[in-house]
């Protein structure tokens, strides 16, 4: 996902943290029907292989001195960065070189000759962070430690060459500050943690603030105690206190130019997220930008001058307020170019060159070089070209109200065939799959979604729901969520599809819910707590057990357990662990009555194994049928491009068999992959047949 969100420590730390891998390559699946391609463009089965491959080219962005464009695109079936001149994109070649793992995401360090990018291990999320020249080709690991988790903590373009990197190489649970040398590799330690969640620094490499989490679940931000003197044996005493209501809708964003002002995002006293500007010498606080429905979203922040331009709001779709009127005219000219949704990538510092992208939700991601002298853009590229023969559908956007009154930003997509009106309701109701976001602390939006355009394409209506406890709708729509976990948040859920249901969008007897992470777990929860509602579910690296995810998370997730304690339950007490059972689908498997295919990482730090395994055991011990896909060599979702092919291959067909759509066969989409199906394969058509023996037993 591209984004323009400010850089520094934010709220959006705590949920980068917590926040699951939304899987858009995950579904659930009559007996299947493998139908010959009809010459009708919108009856054409889209190939897995066009919605779930690797797009041709992603990401573009240019450098800060305007010298070079990058972007990611395969090579040998790996996406690779890739950097060509700015302007004269045919003659792009890579630049790295990874033949393992999909690089998912870079920057540019502001040398304007190195590419930064971060890259873990089969999914362990021990991130490294590398730096690779442009020219030629070399590639410096700059956190050349084994068995940890390193992240970029800053870069500025007063200081080129270096960068701030948080490593928690001494103490697991703790990340200190590193100022490290692209070009050597040489690091100085800037900030030795003394026991904080994060510190928050500014464009000259000073650490301004500590950043923690207070018992109850709030957050405190710290500054020193004496003015500038940070380092080791540095005291900090509060500045701002947040209690555990705004914990997750107030935190800093940015320092403007001269250091002196803060910009935070603030809930405190109103309940969505607005931003202000503090002026930290008098503690004077002004607004800059508020929407009554929605929490601040991305940021346009000047490259060198640092002032705020602009600020998106996304209640239903992305709604921009310009502060700066200096680039009213960019954003008013930008808006004529595609009917979608803006999105700046990057800009040079001069800040005549920006990459744009536009988000729309019947095509992929278009991609601009656009000039501001000029005004004009230069089209670069879509994230998939391939998509121009088929016929995609338009996402709609209801709001459902639960039954206690809250409303719930929705996504509905339905095959082309059956709204000829595109009305957003079908001729007749249809099989529908309730697809539930990951997290929960995160969200659905509008846009191009692959999972969306598969499901629609096979003859499904596909619904997503911003449940209580989805980020960006304030903070009383987060808090409905404290404790809820099988309970309210479930009953969003349940209330979606007794709208949809009752606007004759879904037969009631073949809707299938499926997610990951927060959203296996609610597969879970709907197979578990509410069996006669669905007749199948997926579920992708879903906690099982909310006191064995508890006692297993990653040790840097340690300073956020208060957090968890308040909104999700105590696993320190016997009352609380016993609450946290009683809200475990692992305690109810002997309700289960409907085919459930479960889909899990071998390395998954965050949900671990164990959490399939046991209710997989359990199903088992119990004789309740269970497809069960473990991948060897992935994490927290499914990074290899074969992989997700794979357990797209057996979704579709699962979920054929028990909604009655269409299906493409699986043919030799198991050929590269990693997966095992330990149990149940039998279960589903086509994939006993499609499977080796030998991926029928669990690795060693």
């Amino acid at each position: 996902m591209e984004s323009s969100a400010p850089s520094r420590i934010t709220v959006v730390l705590l949920l980068t943290f917590l926040a699951a891998v939304f899987l858009a390559s995950i579904s659930c699946g009559k007996r299947p029907t493998a139908t010959s391609v009809p010459q009708n463009k919108e009856s054409l089965l889209i190939p897995r292989r066009v919605l779930f491959g690797n797009p041709q080219k992603a990401s573009a962005r240019i450098s800060p001195n305007g010298k070079w464009l990058s972007f990611l695109a395969p090579v040998e079936g790996i996406l690779n960065v890739w950097v060509a001149p700015a302007d004269d994109l045919p003659a792009a070649k890579p630049v790295t070189n990874d033949k393992n793992r999909n690089i998912r995401g870079h920057s540019w360090a502001y040398t304007g000759e190195h590419i930064l990018y971060t890259q873990d291990k089969e999914g362990d999320e021990n991130w490294h962070v590398y730096a690779t020249h442009v020219e030629t080709g070399k590639t410096k690991d700059l956190t050349p430690v084994e068995n940890v988790h390193a992240r970029i903590q800053d870069t500025s373009h007063k200081f080129p060459d270096e960068l701030l990197i948080g490593i928690n190489d001494r103490v697991a649970q703790l990340h200190d500050i590193y100022r490290v040398n692209i070009i050597s590799g040489e690091r100085r330690l800037v900030q030795e943690n003394q026991g904080v969640a994060a510190y928050v620094t500014d464009d000259d490499f000073q650490v301004r603030f500590a950043f923690n989490f207070t018992p109850d679940g709030g957050q405190l931000l710290l500054k020193p105690k004496t003015a500038g003197k940070t380092g080791k044996g540095a005291e900090w005493e509060p500045y701002i206190e947040t209690g555990p209501e705004d914990a997750m809708t107030t935190g800093p964003t940015s320092f403007d130019k001269s250091g002196k002002v803060l910009y935070l995002q603030d809930s405190r006293d109103r309940d969505t997220g607005a931003l202000f500007a503090i002026h930290l010498p008098t503690g004077e606080s002004s607004l800059v930008a508020e929407d009554a429905r929605a929490d601040v979203g991305e940021v346009l922040i000047h490259p060198t001058e640092k002032t705020i331009q602009a600020v998106g709001f996304t209640y239903s779709r992305r709604e921009w307020q310009i502060i700066d009127e200096s680039i009213r005219a960019d954003l008013d000219y930008l808006a004529t170019v595609e009917d979608g949704e803006l999105i700046v990538t990057s800009r040079t510092l001069d800040d005549t060159r920006w990459t744009v992208a536009f988000v729309l939700d019947d095509g992929p991601l278009k991609f601009y070089l656009y000039e501001r002298k000029d005004r004009k853009v230069q089209f670069l590229f879509s994230s998939r070209d391939d998509l121009d023969q088929y016929s995609l559908v338009k996402m709609h956007a209801p709001i459902i109200k639960s039954r206690d009154g809250l409303e719930l930003v929705s996504y509905l997509s339905l095959p082309a065939s059956s709204d000829p009106d595109g009305d957003g309701r079908p001729s007749e109701p249809l099989p529908l799959v309730l697809d539930v976001h990951g997290g929960p602390w995160a969200r659905d939006g509008w846009g191009y979604n692959g999972t969306h355009q598969w499901l629609a394409n096979r003859g499904y209506a596909v619904l997503n729901v911003n449940y209580r406890g989805s980020t960006g709708f304030g903070k009383n729509f987060i808090n409905a969520a404290n404790h809820e976990w099988s309970g309210k948040m479930h009953d969003d859920l349940i209330d979606a599809v007794d709208w949809a249901v009752s606007e004759g969008i879904a037969q009631p007897d073949k809707v299938a819910i499926m997610g990951g992470s927060y959203g296996g777990y609610a597969t879970l929860v709907g197979m578990t707590f509410t069996p006669e509602v669905f007749a199948c579910g997926v579920d992708i690296v879903g906690p099982s057990s909310l006191v064995t995810l508890l006692e297993n998370v990653p040790p840097y997730w340690i300073p956020l357990m208060p957090v968890m304690k308040n909104r999700v339950g105590d696993i320190d007490t016997d009352a609380g662990k016993a609450e946290l059972l009683k809200r475990s689908p692992l305690t109810r498997v002997d309700q289960i009555e409907r085919p459930l295919l479960i889909g899990q990482g071998a390395n998954d730090p965050r949900v671990t194994q164990l959490e399939a395994d046991q209710i997989v055991e359990a199903m088992t011990a119990k004789k309740i049928p269970v497809t069960y896909v473990l991948y060897p060599d992935e994490g927290h979702g499914f990074s290899g491009e074969h992989n997700r092919m794979s357990f797209n291959a057996v979704t579709e067909a699962f979920l054929a068999k028990h909604l009655g759509g269409q299906f493409e066969p699986i043919g030799d989409d198991f050929e590269d992959a990693s997966l095992y199906i330990p149990t149940g394969a039998a279960e589903v058509p086509d994939v006993a047949d499609a499977l080796p023996a030998a991926r029928r037993r669990m690795p060693e």
